[in-house]
């Protein structure tokens, strides 16, 4: 019996995806939900399980086609998968049956044997470098040792950039093409919208960060200890500007044709950087929300975003953005609007300077922020007295507790 597989219905937002790749070929035995393909959105990659096991009869759309929902993009011969052969070599001897009395002698030798064997192949795994799945690829079909690779992404990472780079070997002038993904074409296409449309400003400040801080190092260990999680920084930042909306809140509103739309929730998004390119996951009703929950909440987002698990409902909708340029070392930024949204808070890198406080100068941990704003809608003083808000909240932490 043959089964079709089909483009799974797609949200009404996304109107079509591109077949980015095919994890099987005809004539490979596949099993019930393991992975056929991967279907790339404008946001995120979904994965097409097969609907049985069996064997791929025919594959219908190439990669880098585009499809639609419903449309049969492969189909399965249905019937018993069988379980996969041992390879040579795989299959261990079978032990002679040791004579009475040197059964735990031998017993001994073979766990001393098997000791270095085992911690030499699991010291090779924690070596192994780890690739990226595009990085994974290009590394098979260029026949590249992972091991000669330099990571430069989040902790050692192979990234596909990294094995252009190998290749290249330092002094090659080789040039490649390669077509912009879903993501990378769909945050070209917002960004250039967010300028074309909205009369962007950019106001600046700076904010003295040494209560956060000496906060979290006071309450550090108590806080993960109780809550799972470490106290972060970020989780401030949402809470100061959900703060300051509350007091401004044409800064948490938008335009909609000739009308002013007026949210009376703070979904919050936060800004991540993955090898796919910049993503916004959205915390909603974020000003509902305490430290804790928080902190879980962009941890959780941050890991989906960057492994590939994230919904396209996770990245939809959202009244304010925050990002963080201080991860990569920026100083100063001026971030672009993540539309419809009229705001958003830059972050910068901390660094120690002076500054003059009562009088005496003193080293304290600064930051600059930046809000880019839409001034069709929002006005230079309510920027500016936001900024501040936000400036004094993080100041003095606890305006944030008692309301003020």
């Amino acid at each position: 019996m043959t089964i079709e597989v089909k483009v799974p219905v797609l949200p009404e937002s996304v109107e079509d995806a591109t077949v980015a790749t095919w994890h099987k070929q005809p004539g490979d035995s596949i099993r019930r939900d393991e992975n056929l393909v991967d279907l790339e959105t404008d946001k995120v990659v979904l994965e097409v399980p097969a609907p049985a096991g069996g064997v791929v009869k025919e594959l219908r759309s190439k990669e880098g086609d585009t499809v639609h929902s419903d449309d049969v993009i492969a189909v399965i011969e249905e019937g018993e998968v069988e379980a996969e052969e041992p390879k040579a070599g795989d299959e261990k001897p079978q032990a002679a049956e040791p004579e009475e009395g040197q059964g735990e002698v031998a017993e001994a030798e073979a766990e001393a044997e098997a000791k270095p064997e085992a911690e030499a192949t699991e010291k090779k795994a924690e070596q192994a470098p780890r690739l990226s799945p595009s990085a994974r690829r290009m590394a098979e079909e260029e026949k590249v040792d992972p091991g000669q690779v330099a990571g430069t992404g989040r902790g050692g990472r192979v990234t596909k950039g990294d094995v252009l780079s190998y290749l290249r070997g330092g002094n090659s002038r080789r040039e490649e093409r390669v077509k912009m993904t879903r993501l990378r074409s769909r945050i070209a296409e917002r960004m250039k919208e967010a300028q074309n449309t909205a009369a962007i400003l950019t106001t600046f400040n700076e904010v003295d960060l040494k209560a956060v801080m000496d906060l979290r190092r006071r309450h550090q260990e108590e806080f993960t200890a109780k809550h799972g999680i470490k106290l972060g920084l970020m989780s401030f930042f949402v809470k100061a500007c959900c703060d300051a909306l509350r007091k401004f809140p044409v800064v948490n509103a938008s335009i909609e044709g000739d009308e002013l739309v007026y949210h009376n929730y703070q979904d919050i998004g936060i800004a991540v950087s993955t090898e796919r390119g910049l993503m916004v996951p959205i915390i909603r009703n974020a000003e509902s929300l305490g430290l804790a929950e928080l902190e879980h909440a962009i941890a959780e987002y941050a890991e989906k975003a960057r492994d590939g698990s994230i919904k396209l409902d996770d990245l939809q909708g959202g009244t304010f953005s925050i990002t963080n340029g201080g991860v990569f070392g920026s100083l100063l930024s001026t971030p672009l609007l993540n539309p419809p949204q009229s705001a958003i808070l830059g972050m910068h890198t901390i660094k120690e300077r002076p500054v003059v406080v009562d009088g005496e100068i003193t080293v304290r941990p600064m930051m600059y922020l930046a809000m880019s704003y839409d001034h069709r809608l929002i006005d230079g003083k309510d920027s500016v007295q936001f900024l501040v808000a936000v400036k004094n909240a993080l100041e003095d932490p606890a305006r944030l507790l008692l309301g003020i």
